[in-house]
């Protein structure tokens, strides 16, 4: 039986952290290695050993083979678990870690072949009586044969990326006018993400439900299943909310969908940690969609209802052991729902954000766990994905796990850049998600209904909240005259104000320091008294006029405030005394919502273009984001190239005015 005393993670963020807690516990070391990036990263910092292994792009560290090899020989490791992304699901990596004479924690290099190629997947699985949706998987990838094979199927249908998953480079194609489109932009997305460009297609089903199923195999041919997960809570395809029991399915449909999934891992001889999805539509009818040959996102509630530990199974099989339960002993107790806590910005189609994490906080809740790759004083880097954390609860039931879960996200404080936050505490609430009616359309359908309500007190309490945090910590530092109270004026019996924008609103909030961290307010049409109850930064509990204690969280950076309340955060960005010229925004410019890189251009300076045109392409993350017209116009200016790199804020084209 192979030995496995110290374990390199060739992943980052979270996954890293969460497999290393599982390493130590199980009495074993853990090597870290890292980018220039993640040189102090919470997962680094938590390691027994770390190694450099390049710069910030992943190409130049994570996806780097001989980097990670080099590392795990210089640390002494004697196994590589990859996580998930990166190099988890490639037959390559795994095939280069056996022959350098480590372990390899995750299946067979055959099986990750057998199922990495979704083409060949399907022929295989399709022998084995597996259903399957409707498609075109064929060799020839010439835009003619993919466009006739499309509309052979028959409209609405989605291209996916052969070689990868994850959500990245599908598109989907409802008229017959869109398919150029899908086909060019989900060539380039599955080009940069996974390496090739080779596309299948499937008949699109407008309202399917996500199901999936997850494998655990030994080498000695037991394998089982560990009962299914929901995961139809998506966004771009992505999924944001997974939970486990699977509210749509009864016992007889859950034993088939199982079933099917076993029937998936035989078909190459499973070993290890998998997941088999499946596509389900209003009917109950399912269909097979692909098996990730590694350790997923979503593992998390599996692990919640079932009491294993998946990265422990994963390490043990791996060592050789024979899997210490059957079929018949793995039972589903309670709930448990987990959610995606992503920088991103619902408002702005779930765009990728980037910046300094001023205060990560999360509520110690009975039946919470958070997973999380970033701390208060970190950063969300432009060079991999988004995802913060994740947060999950189990409870008894379906209802009590989803409504801790919704709890917890109100309570958590993630301050410095915009996130899902509210927006998934505002799903988890959505009526249908209550219900337990889901589809993958569902967010998209309900956005209006999920975007974030107009909170009029809220953004005054958070505007009294920054005004006199913001004059306490300049109290706290005043050093010169300190009879003198800070903010003092010959006109004593004028108040002092602090003029705050929260968007395009303007909040003023005037006051007058009566002592004993007693103030007279007014914000708005409310005057009253307000008392500092307790301050202890980022922490500050406010008593408003009526004698109720607001526990709020606070962070100012610059002229910037950052307020977390249990009714959602709050930006509140000082309005200048003396505003500069160049304050205001350049008119007629489309400007960058995010560093990314310029993958095509539309359109020259001159050109006519209607409203809704594409005007150009920019990639980011991995993810492409299209620039389009808001009105009928003129090209005055292209300020940008293919390929330029691009900063957040900066200036791409010029319409005339």
């Amino acid at each position: 039986m192979p030995i496995i005393e110290r374990v390199l993670v060739a992943n980052r963020g979270e996954i890293a952290l969460r497999i290393m807690r599982t390493v130590r516990r199980m009495g074993l070391s853990s090597v870290a290695v890292f980018s220039d990036t993640d040189a102090s990263a919470p997962a680094v910092r938590f390691a027994d050993t770390a190694v450099r292994i390049g710069p910030n792009a992943a190409k130049d560290s994570y996806l780097k083979v001989d980097a990670i090899l080099a590392a795990a020989k210089k640390t002494g490791a004697d196994a590589i678990h990859p996580g998930f992304g990166f190099l988890s699901e490639n037959p390559d990596f795994a095939q280069a870690v056996i022959d350098a004479g480590l372990v390899f924690i995750g299946p067979t290099p055959k099986a990750i072949r057998a199922m990495g190629l979704k083409r060949e997947a399907k022929a295989l699985v399709g022998k084995r009586g597996v259903p399957l949706l409707p498609g075109f998987d064929g060799g020839d990838q010439s835009t003619a044969v993919l466009k006739a094979k499309a509309l052979e199927i028959g409209l609405p249908v989605i291209f996916k990326p052969s070689a990868g998953g994850g959500g990245k480079g599908m598109k989907i194609a409802r008229a017959a006018d869109e398919l150029d489109a899908c086909i060019e932009s989900g060539r380039r997305e599955a080009q940069s993400a996974f390496g090739d460009p080779t596309l299948i297609i499937e008949k699109y089903l407008e309202r399917p439900r996500h199901l999936e199923v997850q494998l655990l195999g030994d080498t000695h041919g037991n394998l089982v299943h560990l009962f299914e997960r929901e995961c139809s809570l998506q966004r771009r395809h992505q999924k944001v909310v997974e939970e486990t029991p699977s509210p749509a399915l009864t016992p007889a449909l859950r034993e088939q969908l199982c079933q099917a999934a076993l029937e998936v891992g035989r078909a190459v001889d499973y070993t290890n940690a998998g997941t088999v999805e499946f596509i389900m539509d209003e009917a109950g009818r399912f269909s097979f969609s692909e098996m990730n040959t590694r350790l997923q996102v979503e593992h998390r509630v599996t692990e919640q209802v079932t009491g294993l530990d998946l990265v422990e199974q994963q390490i043990r099989v791996a060592r050789g052991e024979r899997l210490a339960f059957s079929q018949g002993d793995v039972k589903q107790r309670g709930h448990a729902v987990q959610v995606r806590l992503y920088a991103e910005d619902p408002a702005n189609q779930f765009l990728p954000s980037i910046g300094p994490v001023l205060d990560f906080w999360t509520p110690p809740f009975g039946g919470l766990t958070v997973d999380a790759g970033i701390e208060s004083g970190g950063a969300v880097s432009p060079h991999y994905d988004p995802m913060i954390a994740k947060l999950i609860v189990h409870a008894e039931t379906r209802e009590q796990s989803f409504a801790t879960l919704a709890r917890s996200l109100d309570n958590s404080s993630v301050l410095g850049l915009t996130t899902n936050k509210g927006f998934l505490a505002r799903l988890l609430r959505h009526p249908a998600v209550v219900s337990g009616a889901l589809s993958t359309s569902l967010i998209a359908e309900q956005m209006e209904r999920l975007a974030e309500p107009v909170e009029v007190e809220r953004d005054r309490l958070a505007a009294v909240a920054a005004t006199l945090f913001s004059f306490a910590a300049r109290r706290e530092h005043d050093d010169f005259l300190p009879t003198v109270t800070t903010g003092f004026r010959n006109n004593r019996f004028r108040d002092q104000r602090h003029e705050w924008k929260r968007g395009a609103d303007e909040l003023t909030v005037s006051y007058r320091d009566l002592g004993s961290d007693s103030f007279f307010v007014t914000v708005g049409e409310s005057k009253g008294h307000w008392r500092i109850a307790s301050r202890c930064a980022p922490c500050l509990d406010l008593e408003d006029p009526d004698g109720v204690v607001h526990r709020l969280r606070v962070v100012v950076d610059g002229d910037t405030a950052h307020v977390h309340t249990p009714r959602g955060d709050v930006v509140l960005r000082e309005v200048p005394s003396f505003p500069s010229a160049g304050d205001e925004a350049i008119k007629g410019g489309f400007i960058a919502p995010m560093p990314g890189k310029v993958v095509k251009v539309n359109v020259k300076d001159g050109d006519t273009v209607k409203r809704g045109q594409a005007l150009l392409v920019l990639e980011a993350m991995k993810m492409e984001q299209t620039t389009t017209s808001p009105d009928d116009g003129v090209v005055k200016q292209v300020l940008v190239r293919e390929g330029d790199q691009v900063t957040a804020g900066q200036v791409l084209i010029v319409m005339e005015a």
